[in-house]
């Protein structure tokens, strides 16, 4: 099993800036993937972004540009670096990591979730 510790949302005007961090720690295997999903009010949840050991990402559109996502192999860490923040912005952010992709199966696992609010 996968824990999760995460930190940084918060409430931050239009335009301004936050960095949501999380370190997964208690899993057996490698965390192949890493990354951050969020869910708005009464949406679906969806992807941000995430990155791979390598360093490949993956961003969602809504958030090029805006958005960076990086990661401490090291220490299991993921990070997201939110500028220019919009009010649609506004969601519950999770932090998500696979350990593992079999016959199709994803082996993963999920933060807590921590709010992120921009409004003025």
């Amino acid at each position: 099993q996968v824990q999760f510790v995460e930190s940084g949302g918060g409430l931050v005007q239009p335009g301004g800036s936050l960095r949501l961090s999380c370190a997964a720690s208690g899993s057996s295997f490698s965390i192949y993937v890493m990354g951050w999903y969020r869910q708005p009010p009464g949406k679906k949840r969806e992807l941000v972004a995430d990155i791979t050991t390598g360093g490949s990402r993956n961003v969602a559109d809504a958030v090029q540009g805006r958005f960076t996502i990086s990661r401490d192999n090291g220490n299991n860490t993921v990070y997201l670096q939110m500028n220019s923040l919009k009010p649609e912005d506004t969601a519950v952010y999770y932090c998500h990591v696979i350990t593992g992709i079999t016959n199709g199966v994803r082996y993963e696992y999920w933060g807590q979730g921590t709010q992120v609010t921009v409004s003025r």
